[in-house]
């Protein structure tokens, strides 16, 4: 379904989506649980647009959301990769990255280690020059992950998304960036 270039890593294979990815990332899309730090869940059909709008994005940009699997163990667990946001803000136009994983992946270090893999494609094959991530304010666990990638803050850069309700508790967003020479400084430990 989707032209994606494969990522891999000790433990995981980042590849295009399939259409047996659909059922499982509508029951992850579903859950109220992983969709905490979003404003509602996403119904099927939404579930599935969004799968469709990722095909169309690796077509147009030669990069996007990597399907997550555990080979040997599990085929889907989510996605990990980048998106170019389609809404204005003071950092627009940009590339984000972000990851979404079903609650039985948490807390196993799939998403820093995706993540990884998903910043030396981005400063590497694709040469983009900086990335960016973002999240609501209370979405601590995300924010731990921008952290281990070497990701920085700069609270001036903290925004109100414009697709989040004004007054809603989760409009107030914290923006992270890395640039490529960051990432290179901080992969080789200098």
């Amino acid at each position: 379904m989707t032209a994606a270039p494969v990522l891999r890593t000790d433990r995981l294979l980042l590849r295009g989506w399939t259409d047996a990815d659909r059922a499982p990332y509508a029951a992850m899309n579903a859950d109220p649980e992983v969709m905490r730090y979003f404003p509602s869940t996403l119904s099927p059909e939404r579930s599935d647009a969004h799968v469709d709008h990722i095909a169309r994005h690796f077509a147009e940009h030669g990069f996007g959301l990597w399907a997550v699997e555990v080979p040997g163990e599990v085929p889907f667990i989510g996605f990990v990769g980048l998106d170019v946001p389609t809404f204005d803000a003071h950092f627009t136009p940009t590339v984000e990255i972000g990851w979404r994983l079903a609650q039985a992946y948490w807390r196993r270090g799939y998403a820093t280690e995706a993540a990884r893999a998903v910043l030396d494609d981005a400063f590497g094959r694709a040469g983009l020059a900086e990335v960016v991530s973002m999240t609501a304010v209370p979405n601590e666990p995300s924010q731990r992950v921008m952290q281990r990638l070497g990701m920085h803050r700069d609270p001036a850069d903290d925004f109100e998304h414009p697709n989040v309700a004004p007054g809603h508790w989760l409009r107030h967003h914290v923006l992270y960036r890395i640039t490529a020479e960051e990432w290179q400084r901080y992969r080789s430990g200098t």
